[in-house]
């Protein structure tokens, strides 16, 4: 039988069909990586016609002696042989020549195969880079300098889009640069560019931003759109010089859409109570908390809790963070206003009329004061403070104002606040947590049987690891305010103020007032699945433990 299928296989006796069929597939696969050469070494600026002559030759040669030599195993064997090390060579020989990411052959090179970097005219074709004058930037022709900076642009882009980064930061080491994504205020670490990338990236960037090109030291500042699936994303882009190299921030702007007073995280009885403040015929409300806690976002939602309509609404900020419908925004800039301070500007505002003054970044005396003369004279008006505790903020705040009486008079209350990351709720899991844990955040058994946590990595049937497409793998989405507040509704409350012989005093103050500490309301959303308790020994870790002990 096996002597009748092999001779089966032999045509006339000499020419077998399945080693002519294996010969003409290595053949023409040899072909295209002949056109290969010859084209890439004519975009590369290499002597395209040596290395095509060299290529053909080896081949050609190989070709032959595979059909003088009698044995096929070994023919077939030298003729992959030379063909291969003919093109390594070329190989070699071009990426010597070209940038690192335009090297073939190599791991990265591999990498962004399995990726799918390059960009195609049909992936782009939703995708539009404008720049700070309006114009949208064509895609560039291949292999120029101008192609690199827009194809790495658009990697970094469709990456730090789709995980939601607010902030792109780009930081020069000797060989390379650090990439860091904040995603929901959390610092994310993204693979390293390589310098040379960099700097194609870097001259694209500031041509989006109308940047100096030239300067590299002086700091310097932006603005760009990228028009995605109809979408337009506003973004600023910051440089600025350093001993390793230049400096890369790049931050996405106009998130910050002025929220309602009812969607930023306030339980139902801190809304209520604050709801009631529109109603006031006069008042000082602080909103306090630390550094990017969102005391913007919870100043603007103060100033939408009332009818522009009704009232004369105006603002004081340095560098406003939406545009808030009906509402007169005064942007306070010391080259502008020449000799006048902040607090003088201030009360240009109060005297122009305005009913309802909100007041951003109130951290010097003059200003305090004018802000309390302010609502003692009949206006409502919002103040922010950064501290890390309703304690914290109302000494600062008596400090500042130097009057006891002026600072309690109008006094109408405080807030404190955090941003905490709300669980992904497509992928969060729970888990019974330990006995241990429960002792440690004095939780009760009978309250807290089950606990969330991001979820882990998913697998397929294949045994392949799923990214979440909701939270893109981070375990969260989105982040919301923890609010601790002090509401002065009631003349008993505002007389012991009055009365304050130390600030620590504010404690039992707190306590009769049953106001919630952050950490119990922290807690009491890890119960109900909202966020994860290391989410929260995080928050409180990071901008310091919250002063008040207040029980609920």
């Amino acid at each position: 039988m096996q002597q009748i299928l092999l001779s089966s296989l032999e045509y006339n006796g000499y020419i077998s069909v399945i080693k002519l069929f294996i010969f003409l597939i290595l053949f023409f696969l040899w072909l295209p990586i002949l056109n290969w050469v010859y084209k890439d070494a004519t975009e590369v600026g290499t002597k395209e016609h040596f290395w095509s002559l060299v290529v053909f030759a080896s081949g050609a040669v190989g070709a032959l002696i595979w059909l003088l030599i009698p044995i096929f195993i070994v023919g077939s064997l030298f003729f992959i042989v030379s063909t291969a090390v003919a093109s390594l060579a070329y190989v070699s020989h071009r990426n010597a020549l070209v940038l690192d990411f335009e090297r073939v052959l190599t791991v990265e090179h591999f990498k962004r195969l399995v990726t799918r970097q390059d960009i195609t005219v049909e992936e782009a074709h939703g995708f539009k880079f404008i720049t700070s004058n309006r114009n949208k930037v064509p895609m560039p022709e291949p292999k120029t300098p101008d192609f690199y900076g827009y194809r790495t642009a658009y990697d970094i882009f469709t990456d730090a889009i789709w995980r939601r980064a607010k902030d792109i930061v780009f930081l020069p080491t000797p060989q390379n640069y650090n990439v860091k994504y904040s995603i929901d205020g959390a610092t994310v670490k993204r693979p390293d560019i390589e310098k040379d990338k960099m700097n194609y990236f870097i001259h694209f960037i500031k041509n989006l931003g109308n940047l100096e090109l030239d300067e590299k030291r002086k700091p310097q500042k932006g603005t760009f759109k990228i028009l995605k699936d109809k979408e337009e994303i506003r973004f600023e882009v910051q440089t600025a010089g350093s001993t390793a190299g230049e400096q890369v921030r790049i931050k996405r702007t106009g998130q910050d859409e002025a929220s309602k007073l009812s969607e930023i995280g306030f339980t139902s009885r801190q809304y209520e109570q604050l709801s009631k403040i529109r109603d006031m015929p006069k008042g000082l409300f602080i909103v306090s908390g630390p550094k990017k806690s969102g005391l913007t976002t919870t100043l603007y939602a103060f100033i939408r809790n009332h009818d522009p309509f009704l009232n004369n609404v105006n603002t004081l900020e340095k560098k406003p963070s939406a545009e808030l419908e009906n509402v007169t925004q005064n942007i306070y800039s010391p080259s502008e206003s020449g000799t006048m301070n902040y607090a003088q500007k201030l009360q240009e505002v109060v005297r122009m009329g305005a009913d309802i003054v909100g007041v951003a970044d109130c951290s010097e005396p003059q200003t305090a004061k004018v802000a309390c003369e302010a609502a003692k004279s009949g206006k409502i008006v919002y103040v922010t403070l950064k501290a890390k505790s309703v304690k914290e903020a109302f000494s600062k705040w008596l400090t500042l104002v130097d009057d006891k009486k002026l600072a309690v008079n109008s006094f109408l209350g405080i807030s404190n606040q955090r941003l905490i990351r709300k669980l992904c709720e497509e992928c969060k899991q729970g888990y019974q947590p330990n006995k241990e844990l429960l002792r440690k955040f004095n939780l009760p058994a009978d309250k807290a049987k089950v606990l969330y946590r991001p979820g882990k990595v998913q697998y397929n049937k294949r045994g392949k690891s799923t990214t979440c497409e909701a939270c893109q793998g981070s375990g969260f989405v989105g982040r919301t305010g923890v609010f601790e507040t002090l509401i002065i509704d009631n003349d008993k409350i505002k007389q012991e103020l009055y009365g304050l012989k130390s600030i620590s005093d504010i404690d039992s103050i707190l306590r009769r007032a049953k106001v919630r500490s952050l950490q119990e309301q922290m807690l009491k959303m890890s119960i109900e699945g909202i966020t994860a308790i290391n989410e929260m020994v995080r928050i409180l870790s990071k901008s310091g433990k919250n002063n008040s002990k207040s029980k609920k």
